[in-house]
């Protein structure tokens, strides 16, 4: 098992500066759990209170139903990954693996079988006689991660555990931990990054901290599609998704949302008689805006391309938003820079915030 329940958890330091409110999150045996958030929003905090190495100062931490808030460390069956490698660099790889289970007096036998096995799904089996000098650094993550396998944990924490990588490495080592899920579907498994990829790619669902609280949680693609809120539209996919400020103009089978910059309009985007004349933010992301020749949803000046090879990065100077607006189209498009351009979006692909909030998702 490996169930895990925060109940109106909170953290305050020196009883004035609260960092984290209000976060109640049910974490299923078998999930893999990233969380997401802009620097500073309590991911890692919030990590380290699950672990036991922070003090939980509100609220209710539940493992399996039992209460957790005063249970050592050590006693809650949880393995951290940190950062930083931390290995004993006098160690070999095996003696790195094996030293919590000699501390905890476990027999010979026990420890050789439980690092072989954790070397096996890390594929370890060929670095086991080697110093942590002669390995790269994903190797030696990889070797921080097989020393809390052999522990037999209900539930891993990760605290970025690839950031210290080069993107290279970073890739190799993310597919390793995707595997090493995938061979350990019993166990749960929380991880903090701020990198998307991770978070898309790894993820059962993904938790966006922000304002010292939980903005929303869902799966990777429930996140992109339907986000809840503009702090979740903004902060998930890359570049971000634009705002428009705009004005909605019609309800009912001639819905029309109207832009402030321009007085362009969008028709056919679904809205409710009661949100007849409200300021909203229009969202669309960069890479569901086409170019077009008639009209658009907006025409602006293409300040900068950033040919990618795969797609162009479109970022336009004279729109009216701030920050400028960015479109993501498919292939080159070198010679668009200079031009006056015109982009439009179906309106599936069109999302509306009123006061921070989606009229959509609601």
């Amino acid at each position: 098992m490996g169930n895990l329940t925060l109940s109106d958890v909170s953290k305050t330091y020196g009883g004035t500066v609260n960092v984290l409110n209000d976060i109640n999150l049910d974490i299923t045996a078998g999930e893999l759990i990233v969380f997401v958030g802009p620097s500073g929003c309590g991911k890692s905090t919030l990590l380290r209170m699950i672990a036991g190495l922070e003090k939980i100062t509100g609220g209710d931490l539940a493992i399996d139903g039992q209460r957790m808030n005063d249970v050592p460390p050590a006693q809650r069956r949880i393995a951290m990954v940190f950062q930083s490698y931390a290995l004993y660099p006098h160690m070999t790889v095996r003696e790195n693996m094996a030293f919590a289970l000699k501390l905890a007096k476990k027999s010979k036998e026990e420890i050789a079988e439980a690092v072989d096995e954790a070397a096996r799904k890390l594929q370890l089996t060929d670095y086991l006689d080697r110093l942590p000098k002669a390995l790269s650094g994903g190797q030696r993550q990889r070797v921080a991660i097989g020393r809390s396998i052999v522990r037999d944990p209900k539930i891993y924490l990760f605290d970025e555990p690839l950031s210290n990588l080069d993107a290279a490495l970073r890739v190799a080592t993310r597919i390793e931990i995707a595997r090493l899920k995938e061979e350990m579907p019993d166990r749960t498994m929380i991880y903090v990054t701020h990198d998307q990829v991770e978070a898309m790619t790894l993820a059962d669902r993904i938790v966006v901290l922000a304002n010292k609280g939980i903005a929303q949680v869902g799966s990777p693609l429930e996140l992109y599609e339907k986000p809840q809120n503009e702090m979740v539209a903004t902060f998930i996919g890359s570049p971000a998704m634009n705002l428009l400020p705009g004005k909605i103009t019609g309800t009912g089978a001639q819905t029309e949302v109207t832009l402030d910059a321009g007085g362009k309009t969008l028709s056919n985007v679904p809205t409710e008689a009661s949100d007849m004349g409200k300021q909203v933010n229009i969202g669309v992301r960069p890479e569901h805006l086409e170019a077009t020749d008639g009209e658009g949803l907006f025409t602006g000046h293409v300040d900068i391309t950033e040919a990618l090879g795969e797609v162009t990065l479109l970022y336009f100077e004279t729109v009216g938003t701030d920050p400028a607006l960015i479109a993501k189209l498919p292939g080159v498009h070198k010679d668009r820079r200079g031009q006056q351009v015109s982009m439009t979006a179906a309106p599936e692909h069109v999302h509306l915030f009123h006061e921070g909030q989606s009229l959509l998702y609601r």
